[in-house]
């Protein structure tokens, strides 16, 4: 068929919301399409089981209910909650920022919404400005470097902290809790009136808040994950304190699931969306998922995905065991800027990707540039151009068009790729919703604490000269060596008690 009939058959879209997903610039057949029945069938069984709460999370015993429980939760008490406890923060006036200290999850949602929908430049607004919505900030890692620029702008006795943690002990987030309430202690400010803790029921973090009375205890679902949360309470709380409708944006993202529940793969984007990855990827992530929106608003969407993609799809074993080490890459940029950035590779390198271009439609502003062309003719026209361009050398497209970058089109943009990992999951036969490499990486970081810590002890009350090899021998670790290098260049820059000097081969280090 020809290019237009292929756009006819292959686009969907929703006549009500204006949603649209065209996939007529990838490279698959009828007969592909007709090759993935069986899988069709075994993601609507397994996405029906998700939402009649089976247990889909066998590893962790966990059902998944990020799908219905943003149903109920609009009605819910908690929901009413959320929005009396933010809207009594933005009109007594006494605070005037919120610091959100999550990571993953926690963290990477809240920011996609604050840049899509308040825009980069939001603390830069008076209050009057911002409708009395607060002030947005982010401690998102254990980096000092990024706490002492938060500390640079952040008013003590204005800010309300928010820590963000499932489970009650995670280790970025809890030292930057224990961080920022030594520097409120330091001022002689009570932190605990200030914060407000986010976790499940009973976790290490709800104890302590409950203890210490801070300021309000908000309660995590054990069964949704930090990566499929910003339609709960995690997403909920940080938008209602800058002022945005998370109603509307929970309707974006309902409209969407009600969407992608049409068994007819041909009439649901999710369904077709996952077959794309499947078949452009043979099924074991062959090709890396290049995320490139027009709109500068969505440059964080390649970073959420990421996280949602990477981490529910990276699995060494699928459910019966077998290794299989499956997984989807995801980069990207923004459209315009990406042509001047990688656009270069995916035109003429490696054929070793699928980009999916995002556009919006609605131009906030008119600006004319010459008669009868405007700025955003011409992002269109790159959007076009780059996309026919990429076609001419064979490379795989799909695109997305929403009318408006508003809070309904977000919620269906997160719920539409939310449902797609969850479809190709069950293509591969993979449980999505656990991370156990994650847990392998917190146990490898607890080892080097643990060598620390060994490497302290061996050097307690005695002053020691010498290089990494003796250091690690002294501590009883001489296979370790590499490490015990590591941990000294750090304590070299960092503590008094330790200095290093070059010897034209290595270093020789001192410690006093």
């Amino acid at each position: 068929m020809d290019w237009a009939e292929r756009c006819r058959t292959y686009t969907m879209t929703d006549g009500t919301s204006g949603f649209s997903v065209s996939f007529a610039g990838m490279d698959f057949t009828e007969a592909s399409l007709e090759g993935m029945r069986a899988r069709f069938d075994r993601a609507l069984t397994g996405i029906a089981d998700i939402e009649r709460g089976e247990i889909k999370n066998p590893d962790e015993k966990r059902k998944v209910t990020h799908f219905t429980d943003r149903i109920a939760y609009p009605g819910s008490p908690e929901f009413q909650e959320v929005e009396r406890f933010a809207s009594a923060i933005r009109e007594e006036g006494n605070f005037d920022a919120v610091v959100v200290n999550g990571i993953g999850g926690s963290a990477l949602g809240p920011q996609l919404m604050q840049f899509a929908m308040n825009g980069p430049y939001w603390n830069e607004l008076t209050r009057e400005q911002r409708k009395h919505g607060l002030k947005i900030y982010f401690l998102d890692n254990t980096d000092s470097a990024g706490f002492a620029d938060l500390l640079a702008v952040m008013a003590p006795e204005r800010t309300l902290h928010l820590v963000v943690s499932k489970s009650g002990g995670t280790q970025e987030t809890k030292n930057n809790l224990i961080a920022m309430r030594d520097f409120y202690a330091e001022r002689k400010l009570d932190f605990a009136r200030f914060a407000v803790a986010v976790t499940m029921k009973d976790s290490a973090l709800w104890k302590e808040a409950s203890a210490e009375n801070w300021l309000a205890i908000f309660e995590m679902a054990e069964s949704i994950g930090g990566r499929t949360s910003e339609t709960a309470i995690v997403g909920h709380l940080p938008a209602a304190l800058t002022g945005i409708d998370f109603r509307r944006f929970l309707a974006g993202a309902c409209a969407m699931d009600e969407w992608t529940r049409t068994p007819d793969y041909r009439r649901n984007p999710a369904l077709f969306l996952a077959a794309m990855w499947y078949l452009a990827g043979g099924g074991r992530g062959d090709r890396n998922m290049v995320i490139v929106p027009y709109s500068d608003r969505l440059v964080l969407l390649s970073r959420y995905l990421q996280q949602l993609v990477m981490e529910s799809l990276g699995k060494e074993r699928d459910l019966d065991g077998k290794v299989v080490h499956q997984g989807l890459n995801v980069f990207g940029n923004k459209g315009g800027t990406d042509a001047h950035a990688f656009i270069q590779q995916l035109n003429d390198g490696r054929d070793d990707f699928f980009a999916t271009f995002i556009e919006v439609l609605h131009d906030a502003r008119q600006v004319r540039i010459a008669d009868g062309v405007t700025m955003g003719d011409y992002l269109h026209g790159f959007f076009e151009g780059l996309s026919a361009a990429l076609r001419g050398k064979g490379r795989q497209v799909i695109t997305i068009r929403i009318p408006e970058l508003d809070v309904f089109a977000l919620g269906q943009i997160i719920a539409l790729y939310e449902r797609t990992v969850a479809v190709y999951a069950e293509f591969i036969n993979i449980n999505a919703f656990h991370q156990p490499g994650v847990q392998a990486y917190k146990l490898a970081a607890k080892d080097m604490l643990a060598l620390q810590a060994k490497l302290a002890s061996a050097l307690a009350g005695r002053s020691f000269t010498g290089r990494a090899a003796d250091f690690a021998a002294l501590a009883g670790v001489p296979e370790r060596e590499p490490e015990i290098a590591s941990l000294l260049d750090k304590a070299a820059l960092n503590r008094e008690r330790c200095r290093r000097e070059f010897d034209g081969g290595e270093w020789v280090y001192t410690v006093q």
